[in-house]
């Protein structure tokens, strides 16, 4: 029997595969349609941000240099979205947060210590000091800098900072494309009526709204049949795929052709990791495309694309971050028990702590939709209540 793969060792195997077949073709897409794409040219500002002094208050403007402590006239009024005109010596400016800085003015007092005078001049009461609540031009970007390095995933934050500086198309990656497949006699779609020893696919639910996710193509390749004569022609129509993605079909048992065809016509390059759930994954190649054979346990899938297929598309992607967040919580469990297997458990934070679904099977999904994170306990490692263990969030994979 051959020993299991550590963790680690998989995940780096992956990644060097992916190096070598990256997705290199971009496209120039509406900024407003690059949710979950992946930036291909780093993204420079063409302007400063904010282009012109401002002010971070509702108050009044005025030149320090020019004010003898005191009341003074206001001799214009701005509102964000003027343009003002300089302003007149001896004066001040009545200013509304996010306008303009009239030339000449170097300082905002806020309208709270501000008293308006019965002549309209306004007496300020406290002391002031030279570029208060003054947003001065560049504070946040200048013109020439790099905002967002090449390889970022876009989300709404990066979004909103692109339109912010006024770009209204990206050049992305393309999207990978991915055909993603389902083996065994046993499934069947949702909506259809099941026969004895039926169940509904809910892998391929999962794993396409994921894909989307990440901004790929999802080429619906159906559900291969226990016959190794159709699992051959099958996997021979996915030749334009960047990636074939199966569920199940890839341990050693009698009706598991995907894992046998690879073996007689592909390149095997990873199998049986020490992993829980998810021992039996499968990568290599058929007939030069890539194919990653996820176990078909729907949690078994779950862990095993978010922690080996999910980096490894990314990888293609050229994305920059490529490890989920993790931290140390407390568990609200004990662990007598080492494990000879990395295990990943469906958890939830309560309290600040770790609690563990009362289901660990890797043929329950129903836990993964309680939880909210992954626990990880490693290799030979037992737990007392209040020891240390790491969280990944489940929005961190996504």
């Amino acid at each position: 029997m051959s020993a299991l793969l550590p963790l680690e060792e998989a995940l780096a195997r992956l990644l060097a595969q992916a190096a070598v077949e990256p997705i290199v073709e971009t496209q120039c897409i509406p900024a407003g349609e690059a949710d979950g794409r992946v930036l291909a040219t780093a993204l420079v500002a063409g302007l400063d941000l904010p282009p012109w002094p401002n002010s971070a208050m509702d108050g009044y403007a005025l030149s320090l240099a020019d004010w003898q402590g005191e009341p003074l006239a206001v001799s214009q009024q701005i509102f964000a979205g003027q343009a003002p005109v300089p302003l007149q010596p001896g004066t001040c400016a009545r200013i509304f947060t996010g306008a303009p800085l009239p030339a000449g003015a170097d300082s905002v007092e806020m309208q709270e210590n501000v008293e308006v005078l019965a002549d309209g001049r306004v007496h300020f009461l406290e002391a002031l000091r030279p570029g208060q609540n003054v947003r001065p031009q560049g504070q946040e970007i200048r013109r020439g800098e790099v905002l967002l390095e090449t390889g970022t995933r876009l989300g709404p934050v990066e979004l909103g900072l692109i339109a912010s500086v006024g770009v209204a198309q990206v050049e992305v990656r393309r999207r990978p494309r991915v055909a993603l497949l389902s083996t065994g006699d046993e499934l069947v779609e949702p909506g259809q009526p099941l026969g004895a020893g039926q169940i509904y696919n809910s892998n391929r639910a999962l794993l396409a709204a994921w894909l989307t996710r990440l901004g790929c193509a999802v080429l619906d390749a159906g559900i291969l049949p226990d016959d190794l004569a159709q699992t051959r022609a099958r996997l021979a129509e996915l030749g334009e795929a960047d990636l074939i993605l199966s569920t199940g079909g890839v341990s050693v048992g009698e009706a598991d052709f995907l894992g046998q065809v690879l073996r007689e016509e592909g390149e095997l390059t990873l199998w049986k990791l020490a992993l829980k759930p998810g021992k039996p994954l499968t990568c290599g190649h058929f007939r030069g495309t890539p194919l990653i054979g996820l176990p078909g346990n729907p949690a078994s899938t779950l862990v095993t694309f978010a922690l080996l297929a999910r980096p490894y598309l990314l990888r293609r992607l050229g994305v920059s971050r490529l490890e989920p967040l993790r931290f140390a919580v407390p568990a609200a469990f004990a662990w007598p028990k080492a494990g000879g297997r990395r295990e990943f458990l469906r958890a939830r934070l309560e309290q600040g702590r770790a609690v563990l679904h009362a289901n660990q099977s890797s043929g329950v999904l129903r836990s993964a939709a309680w939880a909210d994170g992954l626990v990880e306990i490693r290799e030979g490692s037992t737990l007392v209540e209040g020891d240390a263990v790491t969280f990944i969030p489940l929005a961190e994979l996504f």
